[in-house]
């Protein structure tokens, strides 16, 4: 069985020995960790931070996780609304005048934290995602695909720019800036949007499938879109070498480019299942918690083709809330039962044999049962 480095309560033993079963069945390396009312019950990695196998995946090892970064830039936003800065049921040009071209006047808050803003797609190079003035002016100019608020369509790059580009507006500060000076500074996370060349040690670059090389794409790129139909164009296909590029990592793209490892994310995330308060640090209100649940959308998602349900910037799933990431990371809570749960990795897997991330929250939900008894 793999070595698993870290720490655990034995009620939760079954987490660690799920992580292990997943290097023994070919992955290079990961980490999970589980909190409870705000503390760490299981905080533990395996396996190796490059495909050569040849340097030990580490305690301050971070990875990309792709689409979880979204709940940490929704999370700002959370923290706007609760202190009345941001409204979610403004349109977004309050804020930022120039996203009322072409048809958005209407375009309200809420719709860009639900996926609902008809702009699921980014369609310029993909050069141009590192350069923050040139992506937003790009998604101002553009028309959306849907009346906003009728649809939803996952927006798997544009919602952190689209996001980012408001709280920029109302505060002068990059959503990376708000979020390491608001959230994870004065929890003490070590999760990164935009990652300055310190960092770059402590990478572990993402793998692609076996079988697969940097080439691999996104499936949110929507391959199988025909041009002639705009509401289902193309998107530009992101492939795995850009997301394992220097420019990846300097730039922010807040839906998608945050560094992190499993204990960071599990302790920003562990917000929501407290209440807003974590370790002594209060970052929101129990008020605006509850509001990340608050239902915008329920109904097949236009990219995704399944099911959704969107609160204000996360999933929801039955009681839990949270989101995934290309490649397999994961972050869960659950408020009824104080509960967060982080996973990452550096090895991806085909999405349709991908159930890692569920396999671990069922594995901590099993220690969770013997934590309450």
């Amino acid at each position: 069985m793999a070595d698993i480095q870290g720490s655990y309560d034995e009620l939760f033993s079954a987490v660690p020995s799920t992580l292990a079963g997943f290097v023994d069945e070919g992955d290079v390396g990961g980490a999970v960790a589980v909190f409870v009312d705000g503390r760490p019950v299981v905080d533990v990695w395996a396996g190796f931070a490059d495909a050569g196998r040849t340097r030990a995946w580490e305690r301050d090892t971070i990875v990309n996780v792709f689409s979880v970064t979204k709940t940490m830039t929704a999370l700002c936003a959370l923290v706007l609304v609760d202190r009345g800065k941001l409204d979610p049921d403004a349109p977004v040009a309050r804020y930022w005048p120039e996203f009322a071209a072409a048809g958005k006047r209407h375009v309200l808050v809420r719709h860009l934290l639900s996926h609902t803003a008809g702009l699921p797609d980014w369609v310029g190079p993909v050069e141009e995602l590192y350069d923050w003035p040139a992506a937003t002016a790009r998604l101002a100019r553009q028309a959306p695909l849907w009346e906003p608020g009728t649809a939803a369509g996952y927006h798997s790059l544009t919602q952190g720019f689209l996001v980012g580009e408001v709280l920029r507006r109302i505060t002068g500060r990059s959503v990376g800036e708000f979020f390491a000076a608001e959230v994870a500074g004065p929890l003490g996370a070590d999760f990164h949007l935009g990652l300055g060349p310190e960092h770059d040690s402590r990478v572990a670059p993402t793998l692609p499938p076996p079988g697969r090389d940097e080439d691999y794409t996104a499936g949110a790129a929507n391959p199988d879109a025909t041009p002639a139909d705009p509401a289902t164009a193309p998107a530009t296909a992101f492939r795995l070498r850009d997301g394992n590029g220097i420019a990846w990592r300097r730039a922010q793209i807040p839906a998608a480019s945050g560094y992190g490892n499993a204990r960071s994310a599990a302790l920003v995330q562990s917000l929501l299942a407290c209440g807003g308060t974590v370790g002594g640090v209060r970052v929101l209100s129990p008020e605006g918690c509850e509001r990340a649940r608050e239902v915008q959308f329920e109904g097949e998602d236009r990219r995704l083709g399944m099911p959704a349900r969107y609160g204000l910037g996360y999933g929801l799933f039955g009681n839990a809330l949270g989101w995934g990431g290309w490649g397999g990371a994961l972050v869960w809570v659950d408020p009824g039962e104080r509960m967060a749960i982080a996973y990452v990795t550096n090895q991806m897997r085909e999405p349709a044999a991908d159930n890692r991330g569920i396999e671990l929250v069922m594995a901590a939900q099993d220690g969770l049962t013997g934590l309450r008894a």
